[in-house]
């Protein structure tokens, strides 16, 4: 059930990204494979690392996954950037 609310976070927050300027990885898409990524993984450690199993939820559960969304928002929007300047 952990798993289900890091990617549904990760979706609602990525909803946000249509107010940034768009040198995301592969644009949109690669903002949504990030946000979802980001996500899960960081939900994932965090869960693992607190002992908590990944069947229990609670609202902290999903507090957990906007650092990661962040996180991966964060890496796709650099390899874009980056991408962008490689090209000039």
């Amino acid at each position: 059930m952990a798993l289900l609310v890091f990617f549904i976070m990760g979706i609602a927050l990525w909803h946000f990204t249509v107010f940034l300027p768009d040198h995301f990885w592969q644009g949109i898409v690669g903002a949504f494979i990030g946000a979802v990524i980001g996500a899960i993984v960081f939900g994932m450690i965090v869960q693992e690392v607190s002992g908590k199993g990944l069947g229990d939820t609670d609202i902290g559960t999903a507090l957990i996954a906007i650092p990661g969304t962040a996180i991966g928002l964060g890496i796709v929007y650099a390899l874009g950037v980056r991408a962008e300047r490689s090209l000039d």
